[in-house]
């Protein structure tokens, strides 16, 4: 399954954004595979005086957006899940600022970080190596959208390469 064969009315426009820093070549399965290298070099590099550095007032950290990231891969993974699964039931959003708080993310060591979104991904390439195609191209309903599992699914990708591109603009 290809980010290419995703078509507009499985989710939300605002959702555009993440789904455009995928290639529409990427097949699911190996964007979360290679993904969880790219994301593990990505935060490691990242000097340590860095990681609580916030370029501006009211700004996130780098570990705290490293935290938002394995947060938000939880939630996209759920809704991926319980759409897979054929339920229908409109799913809620969530507001990321505030999972930051207390989240204790600046508190918690950059190998905790690592150690915590190790387990996050390989729960997420675990449930995406079981379903199958029709499962996934499935659609129900998140934050009153519709949203098939595998926009779901290429979501988080996407979000994470958003997130990336953004700490490299703007703490690097």
């Amino acid at each position: 399954m290809k980010k290419s064969e995703i078509t507009t009315s499985e989710y939300h426009k605002y959702y555009s954004a993440y789904l455009a820093q995928i290639d529409d070549k990427t097949e699911l399965l190996e964007g979360y595979l290679s993904g969880l290298n790219v994301i593990l070099n990505f935060f490691q590099s990242i000097p340590s005086d860095i990681l609580i550095y916030r370029y501006a007032e009211g700004k996130w950290s780098v570990k705290e957006i490293f935290q938002h990231l394995i947060d938000a891969e939880r939630v996209f993974t759920h809704r991926c899940f319980r759409i897979a699964r054929h339920d229908k039931t409109s799913l809620a959003g969530f507001d990321e600022n505030d999972y930051i708080e207390p989240s204790g993310a600046n508190d918690k060591s950059i190998e905790t970080l690592i150690e915590e979104f190790e387990a996050v991904r390989q729960n997420s390439i675990v449930m995406l190596k079981n379903f199958k195609a029709n499962d996934l191209n499935f659609v129900g309903n998140a934050n009153g959208s519709s949203l098939s599992a595998r926009a779901s699914a290429f979501i988080n990708l996407g979000h994470y390469m958003w997130h990336i591109k953004i700490v490299k603009e703007r703490y690097l």
